[in-house]
């Protein structure tokens, strides 16, 4: 069995919207060969609860507009550090981007098929890892400013 054309149109909407929100790292896996209850899953990260929140809206927000999907349910609101939608035909989480590297779903749905993107979504690959990056030379230029320029 494959992912049916239904859940593919909802991947990639959520993953345009996703992207449109500068989501970190989105992709998305057939897991319908090992899971009876859904099609796909996508994942998508960002690096604060707000933006978590934002994508998690826009997502929603377009699925039902463009598609006219509502989600059967929506867990993780309160603290928005992992969201998930559940439209049956595909689960989205939109994770905090420590709690994706801590839970690291990829790992878990690896042999499955990666589906296919729209540009805007596969472009986001490595931003969780570059934003880490440009945020840790950022803490040290601030750490050296005050220790008066040198580092201890």
């Amino acid at each position: 069995m494959t992912a049916t054309d239904r859940s593919l149109e909802l991947i990639n909407t959520a993953a345009q919207a996703a992207a449109d929100k500068l989501a970190h790292d989105i992709i998305a896996y057939d897991v319908s060969e090992v899971l009876s209850i859904t099609d796909a899953f996508l994942l998508a990260s960002a690096p604060n609860d707000r933006q978590v929140k934002s994508i998690v809206d826009e997502i929603e927000e377009r699925l039902l507009k463009e598609l006219g999907a509502k989600p059967v349910r929506r867990e993780g609101d309160r603290e928005a550090r992992w969201v998930l939608l559940d439209y049956v035909d595909i689960v989205v989480h939109v994770q905090h981007s420590e709690e994706r590297v801590f839970y690291a779903l990829e790992r878990l749905w690896k042999d499955c098929p990666e589906l296919e993107l729209p540009a805007d979504a596969t472009a986001t690959r490595g931003k969780a890892e570059e934003h880490a990056r440009l945020q840790a030379a950022g803490d040290a230029a601030g750490l050296n400013a005050e220790l008066g320029g040198e580092l201890r």
